[in-house]
């Protein structure tokens, strides 16, 4: 089996990690490369943040994580678990979740479009220190509600329980097969979450920016800037993110460690 270790950043428990990782690697007979194209697994070393550029990379190749970050709901195994985790994958004692990704463009007033990368977690409107943004939503071109907030999140089910959550939006089985729309500081009466099926389209027209405010799309917190006048389109993605999972936890279960 041929595995490729990706990690973002090195600090010393990353390092350390690592450098385990390469050695336990050697032992069990698996060969790391240098080429994500060629491997079989990846495997990412650091926090969920670190997992979510893995998931970018990926090319839908399986990724498991492991945790040198802080709570670690998408990096499952701990550093002193390598040696276990590695023997269970390689005894085909694991199975993979597939989950689903969001995608999206903008649609510049001349006709431009700029293409937003597919995204585990989310796909946002956000803004800058100051001002606020106004923005009117359609869902499958039909408006469903005008905005003046901080932005809005277009998210997986995966990515309930990153920035939706800090939002106040819900909890979602990561596995389930739903978008989640959740506005981020709305000056409005109408501030709740809404859960739509997963073929949704959803427009966003960012109608003004006001008190020179700065504003951004973000696909898993990477920036593009948009503009008065922009539209946001954002729609389920045909690229998923294969996670591997050896441990028999549930959903429940990682929300009870993590949330409690």
């Amino acid at each position: 089996m041929k595995i490729f270790i990706y990690t973002d950043f090195e600090k010393k428990i990353t390092t350390n990690t690592k450098n385990k990782l390469i050695s336990i690697s050697k032992k069990l007979g698996l060969d790391i490369v240098d080429n994500i194209i060629d491997c079989d697994i990846i495997i990412s070393i650091g926090g969920d943040g670190t997992f979510l550029k893995s998931s970018h990379k990926s090319q839908e190749k399986p990724i498991i994580g492991i945790n040198t970050g802080t709570l670690g709901y998408l990096t499952e195994i701990n550093p002193e678990d390598i040696e276990n985790a590695l023997e269970n994958i390689l005894e085909g004692k694991y199975y993979i979740e597939r989950r689903m990704m969001v995608e999206g463009e903008i649609i510049k007033p001349s006709g431009e479009i700029i293409e937003i990368p597919p995204a585990l977690n989310e796909i946002g409107i956000s803004k800058n220190m100051t001002g606020v943004v106004r923005f009117d939503v359609f869902i499958n071109k039909k408006l469903i509600n005008s905005y003046t907030a901080d932005g809005i999140l277009v998210c997986t089910p995966t990515g309930s329980t990153a920035y939706n959550l800090s939002c106040g939006g819900p909890i979602v089985d990561p596995t389930a097969h739903i978008l989640t729309l959740t506005p981020v500081a709305p000056h409005t009466v109408i501030n709740r979450s809404i859960v739509l099926a997963d073929d949704s389209t959803v427009e966003i027209e960012i109608t003004e920016l006001r008190e020179n405010t700065s504003s951004y799309v973000l696909y898993d917190s990477f920036p593009l800037e948009v503009f008065s006048g922009d539209i946001v389109r954002i729609k389920k993605s045909d690229k998923i993110t294969k996670i591997i999972k050896i441990e028999n936890t549930s959903f429940i279960d990682t929300i009870r460690e993590n949330i409690s």
